[in-house]
């Protein structure tokens, strides 16, 4: 049987959100020297009948890391995705640890553009391109 990779023993910690994500996670987060990273162990549930992570639920967590970084990128001002291009270059299974990590790549007033990267281990599984609206309100 293998052997469960434990977040907690490698400086992970549950980051509490709410909404959808939360039927899905726990969503798993660390601070790096430079930004955050997310993670996500997969369970079957997560599985699709190929036996392999559902492509839905690995979309669900780049776009879930995006909306965090942009989050964090923008002063911590809302944002909402308005587009997210995604690549699925090697499957997921029940029991690996999925960690995404996202950047920056430039910024406007209105829109945050963003790359990401699912890997288990050093396997990339999924990359993606995003952009993210910053959602100003009247207060602001």
């Amino acid at each position: 049987m293998q052997q469960l990779f434990n977040p907690q023993e490698n400086g992970w910690k549950v980051c509490r959100i709410e909404g959808f994500f939360s039927t899905i996670g726990p969503l798993w987060a660390r601070q790096t020297e430079n930004t955050w990273e997310y993670g996500l162990q997969v369970e079957p549930r997560h599985e699709n009948p190929l036996g392999i992570a559902h492509g839905g639920m690995l979309v669900s967590l780049m776009d879930q890391a995006i909306s965090m970084i942009a989050w964090s990128a923008t002063g911590r001002r809302p944002c909402a995705t308005v587009q997210l291009d995604t690549h699925f270059l090697s499957p997921a299974k029940a029991g690996d640890f999925i960690v995404a990590q996202v950047e920056v790549t430039r910024t406007s007033s209105s829109l945050v553009f963003m790359r990401g990267v699912l890997r288990v281990d050093e396997r990339e599984i999924m990359t993606a391109q995003g952009m993210m609206k910053i959602i100003h309100r009247s207060s602001d």
